[in-house]
């Protein structure tokens, strides 16, 4: 999130994420004329997260905040401040390198006889929560298990602890404890997985690893209001009712205290193009309506502009259980009815890049498997939707979509139009202004057709095409009902390669036959589009939801 962050990283409609606050930026240097109201006070807008419980954060708004003011076995840190001897991944050009957090080093899979992995945790002895408690084995092996207990809700602690013997049973109500959690002594923690998977340490990076203070859980139903966390920030104003978050540096953080002296993030709303113009905000996304304007060498914000890729795609889902979309032809005829070219260059002003493919192009080490994209060809839709078994007899066909106005945003009007045009197929839309409530329908699977985002957690194939298209993994996550015995098959085989090379090659299958099966459109790879003041220096959110606020500084 990813699913932003992360698991289930979810993003609004693309259409309505313009006027928000953006992702990416860079060290912009020092202007003269380029003050800030009060140094080493950051201020961004929102966004307001839903959560802030690592064990139910599955949005992208509620990861940015966990992942700053909580902490687990492991992290992500920029190259220049990774240790020697981690594996780094290229994003685009960035580098980030997974990193030991609360762990002292990355283990080493141990084999075990009977097919099981093991993973040896050893803890750092100077971690501390930020009320003074020190951090155990006990309490990582208390919040993983509250992450799996049914009891606590979490939608992504099947997913991204899975691997781990008993997860599954226990998430599901089987047995009370997983076996594969045991606690050595007070510093060490030993993980065992049923089977090897290449990506089991790169999902232990996401919220639902992180370690709560169970003291703090116990004893207090609203604790998430003021949680005690381990991260580089604390929350000294944490209510997710009230209309602002304020975070202030751990200057006891175990991997270096934060240079900011305090972030006000604001999402009470209110035009952030408007507030940076005011000196209100430091940080801003920038409107559809002005991006071409502000993307001028002649403006003078242009200076300030910042436009980095993300690890995410927007894309139209179909429910392939329900007619018309349980017969493929029908959905690669909505497919190629879709001028994606033009609604990035019109609607979107290229804001985003148009997409291919189900992974995104910033993926490391990712190559698009060939001749897989489904081609903008009306005359062929309209061919395909006559030989379908809906030909004769179209059913009425309703998306349902996110809302936050009266009508549906531009691009899915857009959308729309080009079916009715290029199909002959007039498309309802069903707006839920509730973004739970439009979850919850979604994961029923009561539905047609829908939008949706997902943007990486982990830099691997695997967080798109298992997390999403393996028809036993999880049927919630899966929203498109999709089953495939060959891609289930490439699927699994790929999470047991220990050849990266190898690996790749069969997500490069997979993806080839989802591709053709068209549970989804994909229709855009996010970018991070933003405006910087000039005062501050190292904002630079990376590609996926990962701490980085620990960088920033304001002069």
């Amino acid at each position: 999130m990813k699913r932003i962050l992360s698991g289930f990283v979810i993003l609004l409609m693309l259409a309505l994420v313009a006027g928000a606050c953006g992702g990416g930026g860079a060290d912009t240097g020092n202007s003269p004329d380029a003050v800030s109201p009060e140094s080493g006070v950051l201020r961004i807008p929102g966004p307001e997260p839903q959560t802030l419980d690592p064990a139910l954060a599955g949005d992208v708004a509620s990861a940015f905040y966990v992942n700053e003011i909580f902490g687990g076995l492991l992290t992500w840190l920029p190259e220049s401040a990774a240790p020697e001897n981690v594996p780094c991944y290229n994003f685009s050009g960035r580098i980030y390198c997974l990193a030991p957090d609360i762990a002292e080093n990355i283990p080493e899979p141990q084999f075990n006889s009977d097919g099981t992995v093991s993973y040896t945790f050893e803890l750092r002895h100077n971690v501390y929560f930020h009320r003074g408690r020190q951090v155990t084995a006990q309490d990582f092996k208390y919040s993983f298990e509250r992450a799996l207990d049914p009891r606590t809700g979490s939608t992504t602690a099947e997913l991204y602890l899975w691997d781990i013997m008993g997860a599954r049973d226990m998430a599901r109500s089987r047995v009370k404890t997983a076996d594969g959690i045991g606690v050595v002594n007070d510093f060490t923690l030993k993980l065992t997985t049923e089977r090897y998977n290449a990506v089991f340490l790169l999902k232990l990076t996401y919220p639902t690893s992180f370690v709560v203070d169970k003291e703090q859980v116990r004893g207090n139903q609203t604790w998430f209001n003021l949680p005690n966390g381990t991260g580089p920030f604390r929350c000294v104003e944490c209510r997710v009712s009230r209309s602002k978050v304020v975070l202030e540096p751990n200057k006891s953080y175990h991997l270096g205290a934060p240079k900011l002296s305090r972030v006000d993030i604001s999402f009470a709303g209110g035009s952030a193009p408007t507030q940076y113009a005011d000196g209100v905000v430091d940080v801003s996304g920038v409107a559809l309506v002005e991006i071409e304007d502000v993307r001028s060498p002649g403006n003078p914000l242009s200076k300030e502009l910042h436009e980095t890729p993300e690890l995410g795609t927007f894309y139209v889902a179909f429910n392939t259980e329900k007619a018309p979309f349980d017969d493929p032809l029908v959905r690669r005829a909505f497919a190629m009815a879709i001028d994606k070219d033009l609604i990035a260059r019109s609607d979107l002003k290229d804001a985003v890049d148009v997409a291919q493919t189900i992974v995104p192009p910033s993926m490391p080490g990712y190559t698009p498997p060939a001749d897989a994209a489904i081609p903008f060809d009306p005359a062929r839709a309209k061919e395909l939707l006559a030989s379908s078994r809906y030909g004769k007899n179209f059913p009425e066909v309703t998306l349902l979509a996110t809302s936050a106005g009266a009508s549906p945003g531009s691009v899915t009007q857009r959308i729309v139009a080009m079916w009715e045009q290029n199909l002959g197929v007039k498309v309802n839309v069903q707006q839920l202004g509730d973004f739970a409530q439009f979850i919850a329908t979604m994961r029923r699977g009561d539905y047609q057709m829908t939008q949706f985002g997902w943007v990486a957690d982990y830099p691997d194939p695997e967080d798109f095409l298992d997390l999403k298209f393996h028809s036993q993994r999880s049927r919630a996550n899966n929203e498109t009902r999709y089953a495939n015995a060959e891609v289930d098959q490439l699927l699994e085989q790929a999470r047991g390669e220990k050849d990266s090379a190898r690996r790749m090659e069969l997500y490069q299958q997979a993806e080839r036959l989802i591709l053709a099966d068209a549970p989804w459109i994909p229709l855009f790879h996010e970018k991070n589009i933003m405006l910087v003041k000039p005062y501050v220096q190292g904002y630079e959110p990376p590609p996926m939801a990962i701490p980085f606020l620990r960088y920033v500084e304001v002069k």
